[in-house]
């Protein structure tokens, strides 16, 4: 493989705004209850005594998220149609006139990526905009971010220049399946780590 495409995540700057996730969205014309890409919200901490006062140490922070196109995929080994297929780009895609929505890759990816098509009958996910790439065009989401919090480009160069984070809570372990993604951790991000944190948009996540 010559390459591997990849995303980069600056927590520090990202606002949740759901740029990324309404401009993927839109691009892909997606139905209701689908999303390519989805913004987690996180929260921890709360109010703790000190002296004959109360202080709060609540911390906060979001995470957006898609297809990681990992170097790994579990949902290409589960796949029975060949389906799944990753190019040589590294970019994770699904031909959708070979799936038989048997939906094992859905169940398979711990990133939950992969969205079932009720209308289709077949699995749908991140492509990162694949069409628009050919055309010299960066992913919708990426264009969309006010803030430049998204950023693509090969997964060695990311690592190079911001290092080579990938594990900020709630996303599982990258020894699962090498995710092709560079985070530039909020400084929050760590307390999660150590502290009780949850995802306070799980109805929508």
């Amino acid at each position: 493989m010559s390459k591997q495409l990849a995303f980069f995540i600056d927590q520090t700057v990202c606002t949740g705004c759901k740029g990324c996730q309404i401009a993927c969205k839109d691009k892909n014309n997606l139905p209701v209850g689908m999303n390519y890409r989805k913004v987690y919200e996180v929260n921890g901490g709360g109010w703790q005594q000190v002296g004959g006062f109360w202080e709060s140490n609540v911390f906060a922070y979001t995470l957006p998220v898609s297809c990681m196109h990992c170097q790994e995929p579990l949902c290409l080994e589960v796949c029975p149609t060949g389906a799944t297929f990753k190019r040589d780009d590294g970019v994770v895609m699904v031909n959708e006139d070979v799936c038989i929505g048997c939906r094992y890759c859905e169940w398979a990816c711990p990133y939950g990526a992969r969205q079932f098509n009720e209308q289709t009958g077949v699995i749908n996910k991140c492509n990162f905009c694949a069409d628009l790439q050919a055309q010299g065009e960066p992913p919708a989401c990426v264009a969309a971010c006010p803030m430049r919090a998204l950023d693509f480009g090969d997964l060695n160069e990311l690592q190079a220049r911001y290092g080579t984070t990938a594990a900020v809570y709630p996303l599982p372990s990258p020894s699962l399946t090498q995710p092709s993604i560079v985070i530039k951790a909020h400084p929050d991000a760590r307390r999660a780590t150590v502290e009780t944190a949850r995802i306070v948009n799980l109805e929508e996540v």
